[in-house]
């Protein structure tokens, strides 16, 4: 700042310089013509006088608008930095080179302070580092096709969506109640949310219809995908309409199974069933009826009365409990393909499906853990595993709460 003040004034000194009045020259006179002359001393003091007035005059002007100018440039300066903030390249840090791909979840860090070349530092903006763009998911309020792929089970096309397995047995009558006809290459429609679609009908009303189907008229007026006009609130007569955490029965097929009973107050049969098999044991609890403790494929829910247990074909399947052999029979049996059904004699009866043979009679006693038959994949079924039920009272029961 310095320099350029001193700059600026020598430049006006110069500009000054250039433009100094000079002196006329005088021409020789005569003598006689001379004009009178005052001392040396004081001329040349009084010349001095007229100088040093005009010199100080140009001086005060010179400073005076140097410093406008430096003032004017100061402020435009202060300005502009305010206005446009500068911004401040961060300078790029070594990296390593990565030996092995980095691990699912690792994340990149960012953020880490940056030096400046001046030896200061910042701080950069904090964030993480994504390989993709996260698309937001946009509410759905239409249904969608999926078609089925070997290997897909309920649960697992359920939690895709986000829905309830029992949701996709009430919206695709192809599947009959029944989780276990689901077959690879089938069409299933997926709704957007867990209920059931209906057909509007004459004299329906929103209240009555949410009564019939166990949700609210609020819940059928105001899901978007229904199109209702709000200010005039009606649907017309064979519309197709979401019914939202709307719920119907499902159809239980093992209740068309035909089993002998075992005598009074036991799983099968009722208080006034004939002793067909005579007594028996009585199960006092109940184990794992697989050497794997492990889901394969559909737990319990109201479209599936039991639960799948992984089973490798031909692996041992045991009696959960002593009892009595009440079933044991081939075929097709409504999907269960080869079961066999064991009355406990405390009300319970168990149910084994799918089961690629059985090694056990009607009537004969069996104890906990007696090897019955070997898993299998007949039936209704694709992919080996154990179809496994509790019934207690004549109604099913998860036996997932009810095993060790």
């Amino acid at each position: 700042m310095k320099k350029a003040l001193e700059n600026i004034r020598s430049f006006f000194s110069a500009l000054g310089a250039r433009f100094k009045r000079k002196p006329k020259e005088q021409k020789a006179v005569a003598a006689v013509n001379e004009p009178i002359t005052t001392p040396r001393g004081q001329a040349a003091q009084s010349a001095q006088g007229t100088k040093s007035k005009k010199v100080d005059r140009f001086s005060v002007i010179s400073w005076v608008v140097t410093l406008l100018l430096v003032t004017t440039l100061l402020g435009g300066t202060v300005f502009y930095k305010n206005s446009h903030p500068t911004a401040t390249t961060p300078i790029k840090q070594p990296t390593s080179i990565p030996t092995s791909e980095p691990s699912a979840g690792t994340q990149a860090q960012v953020g880490a302070p940056v030096m400046a070349t001046s030896g200061g530092g910042f701080s950069s903006i904090s964030r993480k580092l994504q390989l993709k763009t996260n698309i937001p998911e946009r509410e759905r309020y239409e249904s969608i096709s999926y078609r089925v792929t070997r290997g897909d089970a309920m649960l697992s096309i359920a939690e895709q969506f986000k829905l309830k397995s029992e949701t996709l047995l009430y919206v695709n009558a192809q599947l009959e109640d029944n989780p276990h006809n689901l077959k690879p290459g089938m069409e299933l429609t997926i709704p957007p949310v867990d209920g059931l679609y209906y057909t509007w009908k004459d004299g329906d009303t929103f209240d009555s219809v949410a009564e019939e189907f166990g949700t609210t008229a609020d819940a059928i007026i105001n899901f978007p995908g229904n199109r209702v006009d709000l200010t005039d609130p009606k649907i017309e007569a064979g519309s197709i309409v979401m019914i939202p955490g709307g719920t119907r029965e499902l159809r239980n097929w093992a209740a068309d199974l035909q089993t002998m009973g075992r005598g009074a107050n036991t799983g099968t049969g009722g208080p006034n069933v004939t002793n067909a098999c005579g007594g028996g044991p009585v199960a006092s609890g109940y184990g794992w009826p697989a050497d794997n403790h492990a889901l394969s494929g559909n737990p319990y829910g109201p479209g599936h009365l039991g639960i799948d247990i992984t089973a490798p074909e031909g692996s041992n399947v045991y009696a959960a409990g002593s009892g009595v052999v009440t079933m044991a029979q081939g075929g097709w049996n409504y999907g269960y393909g080869n079961v066999v059904q064991i009355d406990h004699g405390n009300g319970d009866v168990t149910v084994y499906a799918h089961l690629s043979s059985y090694i056990v009679g009607v009537c004969q006693f069996v104890g906990q853990g007696t090897v019955i038959g070997y898993s299998g994949n007949t039936g209704n079924s694709f992919g080996a595993h154990l179809h496994f039920e509790i019934r207690r009272g004549g109604s099913n029961i998860n036996p997932y709460d009810i095993v060790q």
